[in-house]
């Protein structure tokens, strides 16, 4: 690949680069749900309690809760390569999701063997926010806007895999590892840091603690938990939702893994119109309008459950777009208004804390659906969006909201 001109931010050069880590952060992610999209089989095979298929989940969120926290307490993103700990982290979760899909015979062996990939994962999200906001100054949410709806085509990938692939479920596991090897030996090779990077830092274990000093970091970080309270609840349930309405209407299981696979992907139409809007507009008029509209479907998704499967797939995918398309605007904030030579501690620190809160509502939601059902289980999930556009509209009133995509805010 040829050299880069250090001056050329406006080159095409960052283009491709986008779409290079776009792909790649796609394929990489594909192991998320790699588990959770094989559990109708796995319920069969392993005979698993409700407790056991929702630590399959869980088991991932902890370990990437694991592995950001030791990522930030280390200064991991600054002060080596994010592009060589992004192909590392994907290598090594691909390893680990291929042993799931190899040796896993009981749900204690699955639960183990997803936590370790959930960790690793936390070497390929963060960094490649990172790796971007060294090649776009200008345009950068709608950078991570893309970056993002890769990511959330990526986890809704093992659901078309599930959907349309083997009967074998490790077979399916297995593919999706291969996805992941593919996306990092992409990035090893043809993505180089941008013009905009700064020499590695130095360790400085207090960083943690200036993130939570800085106002504006705080307010966005403060949005950014009550977007993630939602998100992966709603990620992690809606299939499962999707299925027991279909199959009230003795509907083709497929239809559910494939309706499942479209509700999660629109979260990427999502993103990337989010970013758009956001340089243009501000980024906490997008931030706080995505979570009024996915706070309302959290309320209204339920109604359709067991009614026409049209109008139940319709809020849904309404819902999968909106519920992520905020996300990397969050991340945005963060990096323009944070200590720029520590922004991969400051993303990291961001997304352990968020995908700490989400262990507690993917946890809480099938507690909620044997007390009242499906018509109210998701409502629990409306305070988050509700807290989250409170803090970002407050964010939208400081003097430091100027330096947000170009005083846009």
């Amino acid at each position: 690949m040829q050299a880069v001109p250090q001056s050329n931010e406006s080159s095409s050069a960052r283009w491709r680069i986008l779409t290079i880590l776009a792909l790649a952060e796609l394929l990489g992610m594909s192991l998320w749900f790699s588990g959770s999209a094989v559990v109708p089989a796995l319920t069969i095979e392993w005979r698993l309690s409700q407790s056991a298929v929702s630590w399959l989940t869980l088991s991932v969120q902890l370990g990437f809760v694991t592995g950001t926290l030791l990522s930030a307490l280390l200064n991991l993103p600054d002060i080596i390569s994010p592009r060589h700990l992004f192909t590392l982290a994907a290598l090594l979760g691909a390893i680990v999701n291929a042993m799931f899909g190899l040796f896993s015979h009981n749900a204690t062996t699955a639960i183990c063997l997803r936590f370790l990939t959930g960790m690793f994962l936390a070497g390929v999200y963060p960094p490649a926010m990172k790796i971007l906001a060294t090649w776009f100054r200008h345009s950068r949410g709608l950078a991570l806007g893309v970056l993002i709806g890769a990511l959330t085509l990526g986890k809704a990938v093992p659901y078309l895999i599930n959907g349309l692939g083997s009967s074998v479920w490790r077979y399916n596991v297995l593919f999706a590892s291969l996805l992941a090897v593919v996306g990092g030996v992409l990035v090893l090779i043809f993505v180089t840091d941008g013009p905009l990077a700064l020499p590695a830092a130095r360790f400085d274990w207090t960083q943690v603690g200036k993130i939570f000093r800085n106002r504006g970091v705080r307010l966005a970080n403060l949005g950014y938990f009550g977007h993630m309270w939602e998100l992966y609840a709603m990620w992690t349930w809606i299939p499962f939702m999707i299925r027991a309405s279909l199959s009230t209407r003795k509907s083709d299981p497929a239809l559910a893994e494939v309706s499942s696979f479209m509700v999660i992907g629109c979260g990427a139409i999502g993103c990337v119109v989010a970013g758009l809007i956001a340089d243009r507009l501000g980024r906490t008029i997008v931030t706080s309008s995505a979570m009024a509209i996915s706070g309302s479907c959290c309320l209204v998704v339920g109604f359709c459950f067991g009614a026409n499967p049209l109008a139940l797939l319709l809020i849904a995918a309404i819902w999968g777009a909106s519920v992520v398309a905020d996300s990397a605007q969050f991340s945005a904030c963060v990096t323009e208004l944070g200590d720029p030579q520590y922004l991969g501690t400051a993303l990291t620190i961001q997304t352990c804390i968020g995908f700490l809160l989400t262990t507690i509502s993917i946890e809480l939601v099938p507690r909620v659906v044997t007390v009242v059902g499906w018509r109210f289980a998701f409502a629990i999930l409306a305070p988050g969006p509700l807290f989250g556009t409170i803090a970002m509209l407050r964010l939208r009133k400081l003097p430091e909201a100027v330096k947000i995509a170009d005083g846009r805010r």
